[in-house]
């Protein structure tokens, strides 16, 4: 099946794996190149994952701005990671991702919108982790850490909880919608990638994946632990903040 230039099959899988194509209607907005660069910005212009960092802050009401930085990372992570196997499991086949293709609002809600500038046909199979791992969260995870204390234990686990997760929600629209086919293909894929080198040991299992560390969530009030947690309860020490 052929890319088509709107990537409509994505849309009825939901929002998390819907993908705006060409450019944004309300004028320019950074590329995700731009977000994984570490250089500073001109003056007068705030750095695209500061200005994330700083949104998702305000709408979860984290006070420490690594909690803030590390739901950012996996929001965004949950976002590629869907777009990417919605593609390989709908079409076939990957776009090209290429960070300086993607736009990105840092203020919009939650789903990040992203747009693909131009969709780009590609010239034989693309591995899901050269798309995803090495083109984007590899290079995202070292800006977030240039900038927050971050451990990469925590990381890596964010990622690959937003793997399973993307997996885990497409599986069960291909299972409601009759297509047993496609949700083993999720599957078959999220566990090649559990076993990669980038993620392998960041926890256990596939669609019912726990990971081995803690994305913070519980520092957010009222957060709890996530459905994956490492913790069968919100600990209770500050010790356990820093958990990667």
């Amino acid at each position: 099946m052929h890319l088509d230039t709107r990537l409509a099959a994505l849309a009825p899988l939901g929002g998390f794996f819907a993908l705006r194509t060409g450019e944004p209607p309300h004028g320019p907005l950074p590329t995700l190149a731009e977000a994984y660069d570490r250089t500073p910005p001109g003056p007068g212009r705030p750095h695209p994952l500061d200005a994330r960092v700083r949104r998702v802050a305000a709408g979860v009401g984290a006070a420490e701005p690594r909690v803030a930085a590390s739901v950012a990372h996996q929001a965004l992570a949950a976002r590629l990671w869907s777009v990417a196997l919605g593609c390989a499991v709908r079409y076939g086949r990957v776009p090209d991702l290429d960070p300086r293709l993607l736009r990105w609002d840092p203020a919009g809600g939650a789903p990040e919108d992203l747009w693909l500038t131009e969709v780009r046909e590609p010239a034989g199979p693309v591995p899901l982790a050269d798309a995803v791992l090495h083109g984007h969260l590899e290079p995202l995870a070292a800006a977030l850490r240039a900038r927050h204390r971050l451990a990469a234990g925590l990381l890596r686990g964010n990622a690959a909880s937003a793997l399973a997760g993307a997996a885990r929600q497409l599986a069960r629209w291909a299972r409601e919608n009759d297509e047993p086919d496609a949700a083993d293909r999720a599957r078959a894929l999220a566990a090649r990638l559990l076993a990669h080198p980038l993620l392998a040991g960041a926890g256990a299992g596939v669609l019912d994946f726990r990971r081995r560390s803690c994305c913070l969530y519980y520092r957010v009030p009222g957060g709890g632990v996530c459905g994956d947690c490492c913790f069968a309860r919100a600990p209770r020490s500050s010790a356990h903040g820093s958990s990667g």
